[in-house]
């Protein structure tokens, strides 16, 4: 990039200076033939004047062709992008605003590869160009010239189409994009793994749609596919401006909330397979709204993730548990991290002001992750995940058999904990397939000395089922649902189902 403009640099300069130069000397040329010959009382006055005017005119005419070259020169610079040569964004809405005058059907499609960032990272600058052109090469074989592509920036494409049937056409080449991209991208001796989310929009001849709007819905409807799993393209739909207006709305509250403290935390306990002694707890969030209408942390946790609230509305949490464990002797206090949180490197560091600012010991705290959280990012999220452990907190992971876990995966991160997702338990108890898997992730936990707690248990046969597979706790319905901070303590200290210290005195009175 920097060679081109360098070089169109030097051309300008020298385009503006050097006819100025030129005429300037055919003029002066001209006027000294012109004094010297009337000095000399010459009567070769005309033919120098025609000639010098000639030459004058010529050196123009010259200059003024050279001129609108670099002009076109520049223009086509101006409509490119510096790294893969394809048209930028400038062009695409060029192109646009072209086809609407000439009232053809316009499809366009916005592409964005799924694990760029991750790539750039990993391999540095040097290869997630190369890999950028790559791709860009691919986007142009796979089109074959019935669509053109553009680059927009960073990772981001954009491929257009008019014409009769172009936004059928064009869904039919976006298809063979994500096909394409399933496959490994070579880049020298590297086979790098891409993918892509991809977004489509179309304006009909009678529409009444700029370029800018319709590379917005593009836009949105590619977002609703990296919301939708990745891989895949969607077409724009007005419901998704109604939704994306009820989300601006939620996170306007989500903010008022967070500073009128409107969220609330409730503790499950988790029971001591053996002893049947509470041991841990799991704080979980609650919003409830001054009209008094409660909001699932399934609702508003996706909110706050993705307009970055999830960070201060996560440390407030964290703070705030750790606060309310400080009064449960020793038992383990269990907090859930987002994606989102582990992502952010400034995460680490907020923790560990927090368990000083607190003096909640370290190793009572037990962070639970989801398999999304390492899959998203496995670098950074290796990277804080080392520091965390650094201070003492355990990792544990969470709905462990609903995702991408294999051997390899639980190698890699070496969790203190594994948290058998409810589904698996109940399916455990309906057939032999499920309690199989159920037995070797167990085995498998036990191997690699991990604890392993199941959820979601809510019946007696599936509290006897795991405690015969080997679950070191049980969580669920059957002995704790979730309750305030202050009505923990009455349940630490005995077994389950045996009499409080308050009952035990009541009765001993009566008898």
């Amino acid at each position: 990039m920097s060679l081109n403009c360098d070089t169109t640099g030097h051309d300008t300069r020298v385009l503006l200076f050097a006819p100025l130069a030129v005429l300037a000397m055919i003029v002066s040329a001209t006027a000294i033939a012109a004094l010297i010959a009337l000095s000399l009382n010459v009567s070769l006055l005309p033919v120098i004047i025609v000639a010098g005017a000639a030459a004058f005119g010529l050196a123009t005419a010259l200059f003024g062709r050279l001129g609108i070259r670099h002009l076109r020169r520049l223009e086509q610079l101006s409509n490119s992008d510096s790294l893969t040569q394809l048209p930028n964004r400038r062009a695409l809405h060029i192109g646009i605003q072209q086809e609407i005058r000439a009232q053809q059907e316009v499809a366009l499609a916005l592409v964005d590869l799924d694990g760029f960032k991750l790539l750039n990272d990993h391999y540095g600058h040097f290869v997630g160009d190369a890999a950028i052109k790559e791709v860009g090469r691919i986007f142009e074989q796979v089109c074959e010239g019935n669509a053109q592509v553009h680059r927009l920036g960073g990772d981001e494409y954009a491929i257009l189409m008019s014409g009769s049937l172009s936004g059928t056409l064009l869904e039919g080449i976006c298809r063979r994009v994500i096909e394409r991209l399933a496959k490994p991208v070579a880049v020298d001796d590297r086979r790098l793994t891409l993918g892509a989310s991809i977004g489509l929009a179309r304006r009909l001849p009678h529409d009444s749609i700029s370029s800018s709007e319709l590379l917005r819905r593009a836009d949105v409807a590619m977002y609703a596919s990296k919301r939708g799993g990745k891989m895949r393209c969607t077409w724009f739909s007005e419901a998704f401006d109604q939704s994306r207006e009820q989300l601006k709305e939620l996170d306007d509250e989500l903010r008022m909330a967070l500073a009128n403290e409107e969220f609330r935390l409730n503790y499950q306990p988790l029971v001591d397979s053996r002893t049947r002694k509470v041991v841990a707890v799991e704080c979980l969030m609650r919003w409830e709204r001054p009209d008094g209408k409660r909001v699932g942390p399934n609702i508003f946790i996706p909110v706050a993730e993705e307009s970055g609230l999830i960070n201060p509305i996560g440390l407030w949490v964290l703070r705030q548990a750790c606060m309310d464990a400080l009064a449960w002797d020793d038992i383990t206090l269990s907090v859930n991290i987002s994606a989102a949180q582990l992502r952010n490197p400034e995460f680490p560091i907020q923790l560990g002001h927090i368990l000083e600012e607190t003096g909640f010991d370290a190793e009572r705290l037990e962070l639970e992750i989801t398999e999304t959280c390492l899959v998203l990012d496995p670098i950074v999220a290796e990277r804080s995940l080392a520091v965390i452990r650094g201070f003492g907190v355990r990792v544990a992971l969470d709905d462990f058999g609903t995702g991408y876990a294999s051997i390899g995966f639980l190698r890699q991160f070496r969790f203190e904990k594994l948290k058998l997702d409810r589904s698996l338990v109940v399916q455990a108890g309906e057939d032999d397939a499920s309690r199989a898997m159920m037995l070797s992730s167990i085995t498998v936990a036990r191997a690699m000395q991990m604890g392993v707690t199941a959820e979601g248990v809510e019946t007696e046969e599936q509290a006897a089922m795991v405690r015969a597979a080997g679950c070191d706790q049980i969580q669920g319905w059957l002995y704790f649902k979730a309750m305030p901070a202050d009505e923990i303590a009455q349940h630490l200290g005995h077994p389950i189902g045996a009499a409080l210290p308050g009952e035990r005195e009541a009765s001993a009175k009566v008898a």
